[in-house]
């Protein structure tokens, strides 16, 4: 694995939540929460827009978080990320470029 397939892990698992969060049959908590407020179909589009922000926000940060590029809790340190078979995920600072690309980048819509 590298950095581009870690973080675009990330952006998937992003994907996946907001659709668990906004879909009513998807059985969480979270929809049934939103399904709870019976929101027009305009509100429900401008909460969809807000979850998706705050996650793509959240996931960043924690990806720069283990880069070293932002702090974790108060503590900023760099992280060394190995996959299951010991290889290196990534470099210092890709974690910082490929999580930009994927969540703020042209194609991160």
């Amino acid at each position: 694995m590298n950095a581009q397939k870690f973080v675009g892990n990330w952006r998937s698992l992003k994907t996946e939540l907001l659709a668990s969060f906004t879909d009513a049959q998807a059985g969480t908590e979270v929809a049934a929460m939103v399904q709870a407020l019976r929101l027009t179909p305009a509100q429900h589009t401008q909460l969809r827009t807000v979850l998706d922000a705050a996650l793509r926000d959240t996931l960043y940060t924690l990806l720069l978080g283990l880069d070293g590029a932002a702090s974790i809790g108060g503590d900023q340190q760099s992280y060394t990320l190995h996959d299951e078979n010991g290889q290196l995920v990534a470099e210092p600072g890709e974690l910082e470029m490929a999580a930009w690309e994927a969540f703020h980048g042209e194609d991160a819509a």
